[in-house]
């Protein structure tokens, strides 16, 4: 039975945002969990919302939550209600902030941005957000040249500086189909001598392990590197978090040999040097990679 929707009657934020969560979530249990309620709580919100609305938001017998053609509409006001709500209360709680970011990061971090940069533009958006991509070493001098405000960086061991994020695993990555045992000597996708932690360490492992290699394809980019492994015609050097779907880590049963964890660090310029908005980002930088590896 539809039953008819209320003209002019306000949306309940409570409720939308409860339905967002559930969507983000994929599920009412994670949408509980991530807003400290119980699950009969999420479905009665649910509920409640499409008492309102006058019909079904979400399509019946799916295991992940699925929006009708009414509840993505519902969907997408929601986001922005809930936007324009935030904004609100920082327009009345929080000082106004201005002012330029230059944020420095190498490609193969890009995984950890989106989320926090959407979410700083979001709460910021009188701040002028630049991002520049590059190797470890190459922002490491922008960010001694004065370049740029802030910068997250491989560790490098000439130049161990920085605030330490978090520590991953240095794993090898090669294509499901590769058959590490018929490809001698052992072809490799890196970076330039000189200008990546992870091709050293690969080499001196594999020098370690008495395994041949050979430097098969040489590209600054992740999107290169990823380019040559997934076409099975080179093994490459990364951390689980970038590891690409359609790419399968490389392990001792594959006949590789272990890696060194990688750190991965903040560079930021002195205190006097740095405006709210860089230590507004660097905040949220620093609980955004927290959450994702804790």
């Amino acid at each position: 039975m539809i039953i008819e929707p209320l003209k002019s009657r306000p949306f309940d934020l409570v409720l939308l945002k409860t339905f967002v969560q559930v969507i983000d979530s994929q599920g009412f249990t994670a949408a509980a969990e991530a807003l400290h309620l119980a699950q009969s709580t999420i479905s009665a919100h649910v509920k409640r919302l499409e008492s309102q609305v006058g019909t079904p938001l979400l399509e019946k017998g799916q295991r992940i939550p699925f929006p009708t053609p009414v509840g993505r509409k519902v969907l997408l006001h929601a986001r922005r209600l809930l936007s324009q709500n935030a904004l609100a209360w920082q327009d009345i709680v929080e000082p106004r902030i201005d002012g330029s970011v230059r944020l420095g990061i190498p490609d193969d971090y890009l995984v950890y941005m989106p989320t926090v940069l959407s979410e700083f533009e979001r709460r910021f958006p009188d701040v002028e957000l630049q991002v520049y991509c590059g190797l470890s070493v190459e922002l490491l001098d922008q960010m001694q040249a004065k370049m740029l405000d802030l910068a997250i960086t491989t560790r490098q061991p000439k130049s161990p500086g920085g605030e330490v994020l978090c520590q991953e695993q240095t794993v090898w990555v090669g294509a499901d189909r590769l058959e590490i045992q018929k490809r001698q000597p052992l072809p490799l996708a890196v970076s330039k001598d000189g200008l990546c932690i992870f091709r050293q360490r690969g080499i001196d492992a594999l020098k370690s392990a008495g395994i041949p290699w050979r430097i098969a394809y040489t590209s600054a980019s992740l999107s290169g590197l990823t380019a040559a492994v997934r076409a099975g015609l080179a093994v490459t050097i990364l951390t689980p978090s970038m590891v690409p779907s359609g790419l399968q880590i490389l392990t001792s049963e594959h006949g590789m040999p272990t890696l060194p964890m990688t750190e991965i660090a903040l560079h930021l310029q002195p205190e006097a040097e740095t405006n709210e908005a860089t230590r507004r980002l660097a905040n949220g930088i620093r609980k955004y990679i927290h959450r994702s590896v804790s």
